[in-house]
């Protein structure tokens, strides 16, 4: 299984930016998928994820109204359309995908849940 992340770049304040990660294998195998990111001496954060048979996706306080995950079976491919980019969204991104497996909502957003990771790519936003 291998995730390809990609559409980091460098972007001012309130620009946008769209990330793909495209994963090799069956859409459908995927029970649940998500998008994470890390800023240099940060944790790991949970940005959004959608778990198979979710009405919605599910977003982390910080950029909700302003993120938006997709996904496409057909292509094998999720994306994130961040909008009104802060300084603070700085930080490398990462997909990461869990096959075969609806992770249950309260464990949606964290790191531990998933098993295979993109290489991340970098999100600069400049003040």
């Amino acid at each position: 299984v291998q995730l390809q992340a990609s559409g980091g770049g460098l972007v001012q304040a309130g620009g946008s930016l769209r990330l793909s990660c495209a994963a090799s294998g069956f859409a459908s195998d995927y029970g649940s998928v998500a998008w994470f990111r890390q800023a240099p001496g940060k944790e790991r954060e949970g940005v959004s994820c959608i778990r198979t048979g979710d009405s919605r996706p599910t977003y982390a306080d910080s950029v909700k109204g302003r993120f938006t995950v997709s996904r496409d079976n057909a292509k094998n491919t999720m994306y994130l359309q961040m909008n009104s980019l802060k300084p603070e969204d700085t930080a490398v991104y990462y997909c990461a995908a869990r096959r075969f497996t609806r992770i249950v909502y309260s464990m949606c957003l964290d790191p531990s849940s998933y098993v295979y990771w993109g290489q991340g790519t970098q999100v600069t936003v400049s003040s």
